[in-house]
């Protein structure tokens, strides 16, 4: 100890503050080294737990403590050399120091958002990939505009002027972009209220719109319809009309009328029992919705009865297929006995019969 405080006593004074640098610099390094490898180690063990936000935390704050450990250190380097000096460059020391860890700050927060959005997107039953791209973008945004004011806080701009000239701004801007604002907020409350996402089926009786959803933006969303169309619909649009959401109905319904001529009424009870007993063993019928076989209306040429059933498919080629299947058992039910489905006829009553043998007879004596 003695050899190195007569080797510090010899060094010229004027080398001091070089060699307080030089230490300082190289404590950075090793600084930068063990936390580098020390947050790596930690995400190694915790890749074996079960949870995965312990390891966003870690991975999101590796490379930002990274930086603030040489801003650290370089601030400290600079200051020492700054009051050596009086070098103008090292004046703003503090104030780049300060701008620069809250700048890791936000990147860290920012980074944890991203790995929070990909996890929910993976993982989360309760939250859609889109719905929780889009909280992220929100929030994202959120943080960089916060984080824009406080660092022109620290520089020295007024805060208050530049929010009154932004109240000012974003008064004019809305005005003039009220609809890009309504179909912004129309994108939001899609993304928050999910009535339909990306590969539904949608369709609205208010407007012509119907198609699959290809693409959620937050301005328009992109429809493509059945002519193999895209159709670009505005978001506000979806706020104001009603959309109905055919991808995520639970059952397809059967709602036929069929009628069978006024003979074959005698047969009608049988018929019916038959049909309804069809349907109820049949594999692609849910026998526990509501199923309706009855005798409905005397019509103006047929007696008609009700078949009010659903599939269990909702896939729309399927359900035609089971469709198909029911109608033509309906039709083998009521020709195995004896009748038939009727058709349009019309019966003409004659007040006063002309009889076809006082007509020939009179055109013989002529």
């Amino acid at each position: 100890m003695l050899e190195i405080k007569q080797w510090f006593m010899s060094i010229n004074p004027e080398w001091i503050w070089i060699l307080q640098v030089f230490i300082i610099v190289l404590a950075t390094v090793f600084a930068n080294f063990f936390a580098k490898h020390g947050i790596s180690r930690m995400i190694k063990r915790l890749h074996q737990t079960t949870t995965r936000w312990d390891d966003i935390l870690l991975e999101s704050m590796s490379r930002p403590l990274t930086w603030i450990v040489w801003l650290t250190g370089l601030s400290l380097a600079s200051h020492i050399i700054y009051e050596k000096t009086d070098s103008p460059v090292f004046e703003a020391t503090n104030l780049v120091r300060d701008v620069g860890i809250f700048i890791c700050f936000t990147w860290f927060v920012l980074a944890f958002i991203r790995g929070a959005e990909r996890e929910l997107s993976a993982n989360s039953e309760r939250i859609d990939k889109h719905t929780a791209e889009a909280l992220s973008k929100l929030i994202r945004l959120a943080v960089f505009i916060t984080a824009g004011l406080v660092i022109m806080q620290e520089l020295g701009f007024s805060i208050a002027g530049i929010l009154a000239m932004g109240g000012i701004g974003g008064i004019a801007v809305g005005f003039a972009a009220k609809d890009l604002l309504a179909n912004f907020f129309g994108g939001l409350i899609i993304y928050l209220d999910r009535p339909f996402t990306i590969g539904d089926w949608i369709r609205s009786p208010d407007r012509n719109i119907e198609g699959t959803v290809e693409k959620i933006g937050w301005r328009i969303t992109q429809i493509r319809n059945f002519e193999s169309r895209p159709v670009y619909v505005p978001n506000s649009v979806f706020t104001n009309i009603i959309v109905e959401n055919p991808s995520r109905m639970e059952n397809r319904r059967i709602n036929e009328t069929i009628g069978l001529r006024y003979s074959d009424l005698e047969s009608m009870d049988k018929i019916v029992a038959e049909v309804k007993t069809m349907l109820i063993e049949h594999q692609d019928i849910d026998s526990e919705r509501t199923l309706i076989i009855n005798f409905v209306e005397f019509s103006g040429s047929s007696v008609d009865f009700l078949v009010y059933t659903f599939t269990k498919t909702t896939q729309w080629v399927k359900f035609h297929q089971v469709k198909q299947e029911v109608m033509l058992k309906i039709a083998n039910i009521i020709e195995a006995n004896g009748a038939e489905i009727a058709f349009p006829t019309s019966t003409l009553h004659l007040a006063n019969p002309i009889k076809i043998d006082n007509i020939r007879a009179q055109t013989d004596a002529t």
